[in-house]
């Protein structure tokens, strides 16, 4: 099956982007033949910086 998860919300001050990419992340461990296509957009694009350090005040998993 073919899935497109579109993110657009920063990092940071939200859960929805963090939601979005564990998302992509379980449909790939449950099923290792979908097509899984995460396509980062305006501030969703600082997602996939990697090196990050949490903000003070902000959620760290």
């Amino acid at each position: 099956m073919k899935h497109l998860i579109l993110l657009n919300d920063p990092p940071y001050g939200t859960e929805r982007s963090f939601n979005g990419l564990r998302m992509a992340h379980a449909l790939a461990k449950n099923d290792p033949e979908a097509d899984i296509t995460v396509f980062l957009m305006a501030d969703a694009v600082l997602c996939a910086k990697a090196g990050q350090k949490t903000p003070e005040g902000y959620y760290q998993p």
